[in-house]
């Protein structure tokens, strides 16, 4: 079946609101494509100037963390009502920063994911390996683990809507980056481990999108692939050359 390519950003920590709205700005008819859903996942800080910026255009917005309690005493976190109400739609989950920086296990993972689906966010849950785990050929283990508890109890219904990000760890702000077949390699293992936990209908519907080092000069051979329906774009996101990976 025919799904619907979706191409985001990761603006990571980059970016203070008033930049973030110059570049909104400068790339507002660069990634006009009414048949690719256009996503900006950014600071927590700028989602409310980004969500006016990108008002009557083709852009969604999403966050980049959120806490899976609506409110309370969590200083420095943030809620999903709190950007619900914001404008966002998108929330990445799982992202490898997240959890080799900051620590965060599948287990809350997976509560973020059910916390997301029911709070009306569409998460894009990350999943990959490290530079290790690939040189030990261990890695579609590793990658089959990462997502078989991250969806626990996660019903086919929401996992149609879903957004799965493989973003090999050994690719990410490296300049290396997976070639085409190992990314559909392990973009098709994750379908098929879907179809498997679930059903073909789920797997066929569920969006994988390629997230190591996509740019504007291999996108067009990544997303030629069956199984890689879209990017999520670290470092080029915040350059015009977006617009070439979003038109790829």
């Amino acid at each position: 079946m025919a799904r619907r390519r979706i191409i985001a950003g990761n603006w990571k920590m980059n970016k203070t609101p008033s930049e973030a709205v110059a570049l909104c700005n400068e790339l507002k008819d660069l990634v006009k494509n009414d048949a690719v859903d256009v996503v900006y996942c950014v600071p927590a800080i700028d989602i409310v100037p980004v969500v006016e910026a990108v008002k009557g255009t083709n852009v969604h917005v999403g966050a980049e963390n959120f806490y899976i309690v609506d409110n309370g005493a969590f200083t420095g976190e943030i809620s999903a009502p709190m950007l619900k109400d914001a404008g966002v739609e998108y929330i990445i989950i799982g992202h490898s920063e997240r959890r080799d920086i900051f620590g965060e296990n599948d287990i809350l993972i997976n509560q973020k994911v059910k916390k997301a689906f029911a709070s009306g966010l569409t998460p894009i849950l990350c999943c990959g390996e490290s530079l290790a785990l690939r040189k030990a050929d261990t890695y579609k283990e590793w990658i089959e683990r990462q997502i078989t508890w991250d969806l626990d109890g996660v019903t086919a219904d929401q996992v149609k809507k879903l957004v799965i990000a493989y973003e090999p760890i050994w690719a990410i702000g490296t300049g290396e980056t997976a070639t085409a077949d190992q990314a559909e390699e392990v973009c098709g293992l994750i379908r098929s481990l879907i179809a498997k936990l679930y059903d073909q209908a789920t797997a066929d519907e569920v969006r994988i999108q390629y997230g190591g080092s996509m740019n504007a000069g291999n996108a067009a051979e990544l997303l030629s692939k069956p199984n890689i329906d879209g990017g999520l774009i670290g470092g080029a996101s915040l350059k015009p050359d977006f617009g070439k990976i979003v038109n790829a």
